[in-house]
């Protein structure tokens, strides 16, 4: 059931309505038990958890994204296990790679072919509504996966955090304003993204991230999302007490990512 919380005529509306019908396909070509197959055959999830505790500064998400809905295409030079590499090379904690294909110019095999290189937690990120692709996920060597309470209803963000235990993988809930901050923390979350772009209306203001951080018990791992682009807005959102930040577009857009990524670490937690 479609969260009532998703205007029927938004954007993120149409991401739903066009990924029930692509999972319709997917299943019929690949049968759960065979994706479970997969997933069991793989090493055990690395802790995505932990990689954005260590160490006393803010840990770094970098992210692989060819295009986006609000931006179109970001980089054309756009190579999964280079950009792993430099990723790994200059500072990252994790990886965040998009997978959908349609709005984003993603696939499972990018994640596949960046885990091949790259000993850092990967983050599948993608519009997650089933179980299945969870299993998915873990099977294509993911070690978290990101669940999006803005598209999800109460008891699908249940059954998917409960999917996620079962398979071995960490759910980082995104949140973008109080009420879904409640559902996410009633449902259990103690990982928790506050996106500081709306999904409905694709506004970003790093004041999300300072409004919702200090609602959230000191229990939880804490990630700004979206809308970081310079160190001034790492020290920003690191006087909001958060332990990581996630950033793809604006490193997407730089010559060499890797570089671009140097100049946002070693900002020190608060």
């Amino acid at each position: 059931m479609q969260s009532t919380a998703i205007a029927a005529d938004s954007f993120l509306a149409r991401i739903v309505s066009h990924k029930r019908d692509e999972l319709t396909q997917t299943q019929k070509k690949m049968p759960l038990a065979a994706l479970q197959q997969m997933a069991q055959s793989q090493a055990a999830p690395r802790d995505f958890r932990r990689a954005l505790t260590a160490g006393k500064n803010l840990a770094v998400i970098a992210e692989m994204k060819k295009s986006s809905p609000s931006a179109g295409v970001l980089r054309e030079d756009f190579t999964p296990v280079a950009l792993a590499k430099s990723y790994a090379a200059h500072g990252a904690a994790a990886l965040s790679i998009l997978t959908d294909e349609k709005f984003f110019g993603g696939n499972l095999e990018n994640l596949q072919k960046a885990r091949t290189v790259c000993t850092l937690p990967i983050l599948r990120k993608d519009f997650i509504l089933q179980p299945y692709q969870i299993w998915e996920a873990r099977a294509f060597g993911a070690d978290a996966i990101l669940l999006i309470v803005a598209m999800l209803d109460r008891s699908q963000l249940f059954e998917l955090l409960f999917a996620a235990a079962e398979t071995g993988v960490q759910a980082l809930v995104e949140v973008h304003d109080e009420a879904e901050l409640d559902r996410a923390l009633l449902a259990g979350a103690n990982l928790i993204g506050i996106n500081n772009r709306n999904l409905q209306t694709f506004e970003v203001t790093l004041e999300t991230t300072e409004r919702l951080s200090n609602l959230i018990p000191a229990s939880c791992v804490r990630v700004a999302e979206s809308g970081i682009k310079s160190r001034q807005d790492v020290g920003r959102m690191a006087a909001c007490g958060v332990d990581a930040i996630l950033v793809g577009s604006h490193l997407m857009r730089q010559a060499d990512p890797g570089q671009a990524l140097v100049e946002l670490t070693g900002v020190p937690r608060r």
